[in-house]
């Protein structure tokens, strides 16, 4: 007969309070994402024939849809964010539930690495789509210096 060995996991408790500022951070992170992915469209699509012209638009497309892909997450991400911080009532109903309360724990924790994972590949996306709207501003520039 083979013995488990389980791993202990320490997790640090969090008041229902702390849990509350926390969600309603992401919350607003989220809807600034999704403020600044509106501009971020907007200029690629100010910006759309000048990338054209300056052969940029193997590069920018695979960003583009990468930041497109990013806003489709943000909207599921985001209703995750409000379910969760609607099912915070379990955390201060003064009933002991275990199950339930270490199972809205462990859901917070998964939340709080997705966010982590979805903000790094969305400022990646964000990042890559300046660099590259610069280049063809800093290109056109030239090309208007040298006309």
């Amino acid at each position: 007969m083979k013995t488990r060995i389980q791993k202990g996991t320490f997790r640090e408790w969090l008041t229902a309070e702390e849990l509350h500022e926390e969600s309603k951070k992401w919350s607003s992170e989220l809807k600034f994402a999704k403020d600044e992915q509106k501009f971020l469209n907007s200029m690629v699509k100010d910006y759309t024939l000048d990338i054209i012209d300056s052969d940029m638009f193997n590069t920018v497309q695979p960003v583009v849809e990468a930041l497109n892909k990013s806003e489709k997450e943000l909207v599921d991400l985001f209703k995750k964010v409000q379910l969760h911080e609607n099912q915070l009532q379990i955390m201060v109903d003064d009933v002991n539930q275990n199950r339930m309360e270490n199972a809205y724990l462990d859901t917070h924790a998964d939340l709080e690495k997705e966010m982590e994972r979805y903000f790094i590949k969305y400022r990646e996306a964000k990042n890559k789509i300046f660099d590259i709207v610069s280049q063809v501003i800093k290109r056109k520039k030239q090309k208007r210096l040298l006309n």
